[in-house]
This record gives C-alpha cells, sequence and structure tokens, in this order.
C-alpha cells in the first residue's frame, strides 16, 4: 500500500475534476482520471472500448491505464492525488461482466487507508461528450463505490456540497501533515 496515493471518487459530475485542479493549483501531485483518458484515446484512435460501447473494454483499458498511473506515481514526491482509479475501474469491470476482478486487484493495489467520495450533485452535474450516461446511471455507480470501497477496507469521507477551496482544506486536514 502507499499511503501518499489518495483517491477522490464518488459521482460522475460531483466535482472531482474540480477539486483536483485546486489541489494541483496549492502545489500537490495529481493524476487525472483514468476513464476520461481511455474514452479520449479511444475516439482519437476511432476504437470501440467506450463505455456506452463495450463497457468491459472499456473497464479494462482503465485499469491498465490506473496500474500504470500508480507505478508512474512511484517517482513523484509527496501526496499524490488520483482522479478514480483502480478500484473504480474494478469495479465498472465487475458490474459490466460479474468478473471478481475487484477482490484481486483491489487488495493487490492498496492506496490511502481513507478515500474521498464526492456525492451526487445534481446542481452542478453536466453530461458531456465523455460523459454520456445521465444523472440515474451516475447515482447508480456512486451507490456501488459508496458499498465497494469500504468492502475492501477503505474508510470513506463523503465530501459535503461546499466551495472547492473548501474541500481541498477538508481533504487535507483529513490526511494531516505527514506527506507533505
Amino acid at each position: 500500500m502507499s499511503a501518499r496515493y489518495v483517491i477522490l471518487s464518488g459521482c460522475s459530475g460531483g466535482g472531482k475534476s474540480t477539486l483536483l485542479a485546486e489541489l494541483r493549483r496549492r502545489g500537490y501531485n495529481a493524476v487525472d482520471e483514468p476513464g476520461r483518458r481511455v474514452i479520449k484515446a479511444e475516439i482519437d484512435g476511432g476504437r470501440r472500448a467506450l463505455p456506452w460501447v463495450d463497457l468491459a473494454a472499456f473497464a479494462r483499458r482503465a485499469i491498465e491505464i490506473s496500474i500504470e498511473d500508480r507505478n508512474a506515481a512511484a517517482d513523484l514526491p509527496g501526496w499524490v492525488f488520483f482522479d478514480r482509479g483502480l478500484v473504480d475501474a474494478a469495479s465498472a469491470l465487475e458490474h459490466a461482466t460479474g468478473e471478481s476482478a475487484l477482490e484481486r486487484l483491489g487488495w493487490l493495489h492498496r492506496y490511502n487507508p481513507t478515500v474521498f467520495l464526492t456525492p451526487p450533485w445534481p446542481e452542478i452535474y453536466v453530461p458531456d461528450s465523455e460523459r454520456k450516461h445521465d444523472f440515474k446511471a451516475a447515482i447508480s455507480e456512486y451507490e456501488r463505490l459508496v458499498q465497494t470501497y469500504p468492502a475492501l477496507g477503505y474508510r470513506v469521507v463523503v465530501l459535503p456540497k461546499m466551495s472547492v477551496e473548501r474541500r481541498a482544506d477538508l481533504v487535507l486536514a483529513e490526511l494531516g501533515t505527514a506527506f507533505t
């Protein structure tokens, strides 16, 4: 496990990327969401591993990217914040296929024991070219993650709906100063 690796997960459109940008602005290392990178690469390359075309292929590719991200983060100092990660991708694969990669991968590749989840926030949810699912599907995914992370031994902190600055302050206060 790397206690330096901190997961920001939760509901699509709940403010994870905005929070990641704020943490980056404050000088912390941050890793963008694997799923969005997979979607962009698949669209640019004319391939079909897209969540709305082939969710299983998409999730498998996101798992690969998540493992690559963890390996690359070893060279970064201090806290490393991940916009989603391996557990999210493995959860999507299990949801799509019933494959139980989640148990194996979730215990093998550990993150900080505290995971931060953004709750459903309809007032800021906006579909886009990489987020084509509706809010109901986003809530379903969130509900799976709320159960998945504790089942893998993580302590979950659901972030309140507040300004991004206050959310970043709360995340950093929860983590303390061990790696700053």
